[in-house]
């Protein structure tokens, strides 16, 4: 195996979403293959028997190939959506005059309810007039039928449940179950539904490695849900870590907030061009980046990056760029959804991917403009481990290091090697099959199985020994060494070593505690 940025697997980790595409070991061992590191189960879609298999999948194309994947559960979150309305739907036009109410997602739609509405449409959301104003936007169908709320009825007159008056701005067909988006709106209702709580339960016993939270508005949607896991594990350390996407102009209006809470964040580009105006969507983007690397917090891109793959061979020549301007903007990982779940070719959607990302990687190696900066938080923290790995990043460049190599007992001093974004791999050496799956969102790291050494220096012979089998690197290349003494505390991380392959220590630096 070779490692990116001269080439094969890439530093920039790809997700690749299960679904009938990918529903077998054969297709997930070669994504695998391919370069794809975490698997994404939607549960959106389906039941647990069906979250099951798929992480059945995943776990025996792991143990096919002697690669550790992760597998990411994303909970769905609430969806307001419409009634029901005739098999044909309700065609509006712009100026038409319709009405909404929190009558109930099963509720039929009402066709001329009375004289200059065109209809009523209920909802799933009971409390839909009580928080929205007027002057608010409604969108529906993620966007394609646009209106405008210009009446409250709190107490209609004929004794009608109450309801929303909106002007159709943008007019189009309305079927039955079309989610419905409030974008501004502070929506009273909770990030997590009693369906999402069972999901996050089942996550929790079944070992899933990363659970991302839909529909974050506020830093508080997060510590729910790290509640609820804590109440269910009775053990911070053995929760899964918390993606939270963002998708609402809420969350935007508490980013940091929610970056202060998270592990990671996810741009959930999706719901956020219904959301928001779509010419926004490309500096919202490198804002949340931007940010969350100043919080050292992991950055998912996702949703349409290689859309036209679902059916076509090769992606366009826009996809590409958009891949490629998300690894530059500092991403640390791409996600594929339709293209690996439906699409019809989700190992070329992989394939694809991951020859962008080696691409754009070699690229940027080297080149300070984008040499990233050690995150701000951690820098202010003045956190030791933080510290060192601040100070591999510039041993790694001023000796141009081909490697660094970690003892990752549970992937601590991993995540921080990581923040620094070197542009050579860092080798997560780990006997935590837990640590080496989570290590898997890291940018630039790869984990690597090894029992523990009984001391540091067979760490080091061993490490050694690794990577000249594999061919990381040709004896006399200089590599970097972060290990704790003694090797295998956890949240001990105090020693660098500058190593030569097939050589001897020649140079061995202890940083003094507190640092």
């Amino acid at each position: 195996m070779v490692l990116s940025p001269s080439g094969g697997f890439p530093l920039t980790k790809i997700i690749a979403t299960l679904g009938p595409a990918s529903a077998d070991v054969p297709t997930v061992v070669r994504l695998i293959e391919e370069g794809a590191r975490v698997f994404r189960i939607n549960f959106s879609h389906g039941h647990q028997e069906d979250f099951a298999r798929f992480l059945a999948l995943v776990r025996e194309a792991s143990q096919a190939t002697g690669i550790e994947a992760a597998v990411l559960g994303d909970l769905a979150g609430p969806k307001i959506r419409v009634g029901q309305t005739p098999p044909e739907g309700i065609e509006t036009q712009p100026g038409d005059s319709v009405a909404f109410t929190g009558r109930g997602r099963d509720a039929a739609v009402i066709v001329g309810a009375e004289p200059g509405l065109l209809a009523e449409f209920p909802t799933s959301h009971a409390q839909i007039v009580n928080d929205v104003a007027i002057g608010h936007r409604l969108l529906v169908d993620d966007g394609a039928v646009r209106m405008l709320v210009v009446d409250r009825q709190i107490a209609p007159s004929d004794g009608s449940p109450p309801r929303l008056i909106c002007q159709v701005i943008v007019g189009g067909r309305i079927t039955s179950g079309k989610g419905v988006n409030l974008p501004d709106s502070m929506l009273s209702i909770s990030s997590m539904t009693p369906r999402d709580e069972d999901c996050a339960r089942w996550a929790v016993e079944n070992q899933l490695d990363f659970l991302a939270l839909s529909f974050v508005r506020q830093a508080e949607d997060v510590r729910g849900l790290k509640r609820l896991l804590r109440s269910i594990t009775g053990n911070a350390a053995q929760m899964p870590p918390v993606i939270a996407k963002i998708e609402t102009p809420q969350a935007l209006a508490d980013l940091e907030g929610i970056l202060g809470v998270t592990d990671a964040v996810m741009v959930a580009r999706g719901d956020l061009g219904v959301e928001m105006d779509l010419a926004e969507v490309p500096a919202l983007q490198k804002r949340i980046l931007r940010q969350a690397h100043e919080f050292g917090r992991p950055v998912i891109v996702a949703t349409q990056m290689l859309q036209s793959m679902i059916v076509d061979f090769n992606p366009t020549r826009a996809e590409v760029s958009d891949v490629a301007n998300a690894i530059f903007d500092g991403a640390d990982a791409v996600m594929l959804s339709g293209e690996t779940a439906v699409g019809n070719h989700p190992i070329q959607a992989v394939h694809m991917m991951a020859r962008i990302a080696r691409t754009t990687e070699k690229e940027m190696a080297g080149d300070p403009a984008y040499k990233a900066r050690a995150p701000m938080r951690l820098r202010e923290s003045r956190y030791r481990t933080a510290a060192l790995a601040h100070g591999v990043s510039a041993m790694v460049s001023d000796l141009s290091a081909k490697l660094v190599v970690n003892w990752a007992e549970l992937g601590g001093g991993a995540k921080y090697l990581s923040q620094n974004r070197m542009d050579v791999p860092i080798l997560g050496f780990s006997e935590s099959r837990v640590a080496m799956r989570q290590m898997n969102l890291m940018f630039g790291v790869m984990a690597v199985a090894m029992e523990r050494p009984a001391d540091g220096e067979e760490f080091i012979a061993k490490a050694d020994a690794v990577i000249q089998s594999r061919g990381w690197a040709k004896v006399g290349d200089p590599i970097v060494i972060v290990k704790g003494e003694p090797l295998g505390m956890p949240g001990v991380t105090n020693h660098i070593v500058i190593h030569y392959v097939g050589d001897v220590v020649r140079l061995r630096w202890r940083a003094k505690p507190g640092l």
